[in-house]
């Protein structure tokens, strides 16, 4: 059985999508999640509690095994992997760490613009930059304060 494929799909029924999912240490597993409804505001402490009760109930009937489960809000500086979150995205400032430097860089700050053909397009000082998503290690909104 798939541990991601079935919390993604038991999200969705919620009302929510999962962001990220890491292990943590002894066993943990630390979710992500945000709403699918992006109108309605961003993640409560009420829907991460939700979503903890019920996926620890499934784990049970399920047999997952785990030592503990942490749900949270993807924060200000929510990661971006799915296409989906680079259109809803676009225009936004983001931050990327790059696998290997770009003109002497291996961070980049600027404007999303878009992921197209595996091409992630970001504005940085008014010029654009093409960043071949194999080149990309992470990708975060930068909050602007």
């Amino acid at each position: 059985m798939d541990v991601r494929q079935l919390i993604e799909s038991t999200l969705s029924g919620m009302g929510y999508e999962l962001v990220d999912m890491q292990a943590t240490p002894r066993g943990g597993m630390q979710l992500f999640i945000d709403r699918l409804d992006h109108s309605s505001g961003g993640v409560t402490i009420d829907d991460c509690v939700k979503v903890s009760n019920h996926l620890s109930n499934l784990f049970l009937v399920e047999n997952v095994s785990y030592e503990r489960l942490e749900v949270s809000s993807p924060g200000l500086d929510r990661l971006l992997n799915k296409p989906t979150d680079f259109e809803r995205f676009a225009g936004k400032k983001i931050k990327v760490k790059l696998r290997v430097a770009v003109e002497n860089h291996k961070k980049v700050v600027g404007y999303l613009q878009g992921l197209k053909d595996d091409v992630l397009t970001v504005t940085v000082d008014g010029k654009d930059w093409n960043l071949p998503m194999q080149q990309v290690d992470k990708v975060r909104l930068e909050p602007d304060f």
